[in-house]
């Protein structure tokens, strides 16, 4: 048998899978050896821009107490907000060295459609030096009109709604992480402002059905990519001043500081990992093994995985993923996202986005995220899909797509054992036989080993 690291964290017993399992890896970058002055030479010489403390002169002027908004991703994204590769408290001390005041200076957490995030949940993510500074830090509110101000409308008719607090902002800055993006090609730069802090209408066209169906919004992919220009064309309209962007290894280490110019500094990470995150494999398989990663907290987020898995997964084969759905009380996400949600699962993939497409349809923040899981049911039947995160319940599993894992668990079986998901696996695996008909050692596997942040490419089409 195969041994490989258990992907959800060291506390979980490593994963035992069927020996002509193929692994698809990603290159292991090389880790910055001093994280910390790679950030401060990044400052100092950055891509494309003046310095960040030039940049924060000129937009100072002659103002006796400047603002500075600060945009930072939510918990959704393993960005390093703290310790010696945290990329937020040296921006906030630069700031502090050009005259800016602790209290002028807002970290704004860019949640998108997201929801905001708990004072437990920033101190976990944000150094607790930057509290004790006296720095605001708020949640970006999409639906709350008062905090939104119009800035324009793109070609494509996005009427671009931004968060009051980061326009109003003297200085503006956008930080986040870049990797592979299903629908946007890569994450970071003009992301952290759409969709990040944009209001809820903003998402019609941005996020609509005739963007997320365009066959170049894809994974790794820029070159006309509508969702990255309209992204791209929202961010211009609000205006940012300078980004600081990290690229990651496997174990979310940091291998690259990426700032400056909104475009630039973001094209130079993007060429950092596009050589690290897609991944040749020998040909489509019949069984894809994924997972979830850091970023999948609820079922929402399981979709990224689910459609990486498709440049490795054959047409009606499997697809098993496991993740940890650490979302306490949102384990599948907003009540748009489970209402469209059961809608495909009742419509099938087809049918679904035609009713998206329709006049008649009434557009559903979050629909966007469901119109990619029609992506895999394209592919696949949904029973081929089956699905494990020990804190998404058996009834949740009614109105949506594809095989609850714990279903077919034995009776009595311990979800807390550290082995939990070697069981799950296991039982995925018996019943794919059962219903293929066929033993698992005549079907060809595929094992993800960074599910959602690879892209497996198979060599055959």
């Amino acid at each position: 048998m195969l041994r490989v690291p258990n992907p959800l964290g060291k506390e979980f017993s490593d994963l035992v899978l069927p020996e002509h399992t193929f692994v698809a890896h990603m290159k292991n970058p090389e880790v910055l050896s001093d994280p910390k002055k790679a950030i401060s030479d990044s400052l100092v010489h950055p891509i494309g821009s003046k310095s960040l403390k030039e940049v924060a002169l000129e937009k100072k002027g002659s103002k006796e107490h400047p603002t500075a908004c600060i945009a930072v991703s939510d918990n959704t994204r393993p960005v390093p907000y703290k310790g010696d590769s945290g990329i937020l408290l040296p921006v906030i001390e630069t700031l502090l060295d050009a005259g800016y005041r602790a209290e002028d200076i807002l970290v704004l957490v860019a949640t998108g459609m997201h929801r905001e995030m708990k004072e437990e949940e920033l101190r976990n993510m944000i150094d607790e030096r930057v509290f004790a500074l006296g720095v605001q830090i708020k949640n970006h509110l999409p639906k709350d009109e008062s905090r939104l101000t119009f800035v324009g409308t793109t070609k494509r008719g996005t009427k671009a709604m931004i968060d009051t607090l980061y326009m109003n902002a003297d200085l503006k800055i956008a930080t986040g992480l870049v990797e592979s993006h299903f629908m946007a090609g890569v994450s970071g730069g003009r992301k952290t402002i759409c969709p990040g802090l944009i209001g809820e209408e903003s998402t019609y066209v941005f996020h609509g059905p005739a963007l997320m169906a365009d066959e170049n919004a894809r994974d790794l992919n820029l070159e006309n990519n509508p969702v990255h220009e309209e992204s791209l064309a929202v961010a211009k309209l609000a205006g940012v001043d300078f980004i600081v962007n990290v690229t990651l290894n496997h174990s979310f280490e940091v291998t690259g500081v990426f700032s400056g110019d909104l475009e630039k500094a973001h094209l130079a990470a993007v060429e950092k990992i596009r050589d690290v995150v897609e991944v040749p494999v020998p040909e489509k398989a019949d069984i894809v093994l994924t997972n979830a990663g850091f970023v999948g907290i609820n079922h929402y987020q399981f979709a990224k995985c689910g459609v990486a898995s498709l440049g490795a997964l054959k047409k009606d084969g499997y697809l098993v993923a496991i993740g940890n759905a650490t979302d306490k009380g949102h384990v599948i996400g907003s009540a748009n996202y489970r209402v469209t949600l059961a809608l495909l699962h009742l419509l099938g993939s087809k049918d679904f986005v035609k009713l998206l497409v329709s006049p008649d349809w009434v557009f559903l923040p979050e629909q966007w995220q469901v119109q990619q899981w029609a992506k895999v049911f394209d592919r696949i039947p949904q029973d081929h899909y089956y699905e494990y995160a020990p804190q998404i319940t058996h009834g949740y599993y009614q109105l949506q797509p594809g095989v609850e894992i714990r279903s077919l668990f034995d009776k009595g079986t311990d979800e807390s054992d550290k082995g939990i998901y070697q069981v799950a696996i296991d039982k995925a695996l018996e019943d794919i036989s059962k219903k293929s008909g066929k033993k698992i050692e005549d079907m060809s596997i595929i094992y993800i080993a960074e599910g959602p942040y690879e892209i497996p490419r198979s060599q055959k089409e």
